[in-house]
């Protein structure tokens, strides 16, 4: 674990702090209705198709992507298109919550995986 952290990359860390704020928001308002979550597996399918077609297609050529990037590339909608509906109508702006604690939570969550990436690295 500290050898991965050590060497996290920032767009990594910042790939997973959208990770821990879609966590935040999914734990507090989690709805289990298998249409919101078929809906965004089926909008997952068709957008990462799309997206892994944009990524490797070029004038040269196909370029090759690995596992992970594929696997992110399905990941995001889905997260985008769930949290889009699991917050529906509960007064969130962009991504914030109306609720200061929610937000000072995932917020606090981000920063102590920043902090510790920080502190391993400068080990």
């Amino acid at each position: 674990m500290f050898k991965y952290l050590s060497h996290l990359s920032t767009g990594r860390l910042i790939l997973w702090s959208y990770l821990i704020w879609y966590g935040v928001i999914l734990v507090r308002y989690f709805d289990a209705s298998p249409t919101l979550w078929l809906t965004s597996l089926g909008l997952s399918i068709i957008i990462g198709i799309a997206l892994v077609i944009i990524a490797t297609s070029s004038a040269e050529g196909a370029r090759p992507l690995d596992n992970w990037q594929r696997f992110r590339l399905f990941l995001m909608p889905f997260c985008v298109s769930s949290f889009s509906a699991l917050v529906k109508g509960h007064g969130f702006i962009l991504i914030f919550s109306p609720k200061l604690i929610e937000n000072l939570v995932a917020a606090g969550l981000c920063l102590l995986l920043w902090g510790s990436v920080t502190v391993i690295k400068r080990l």
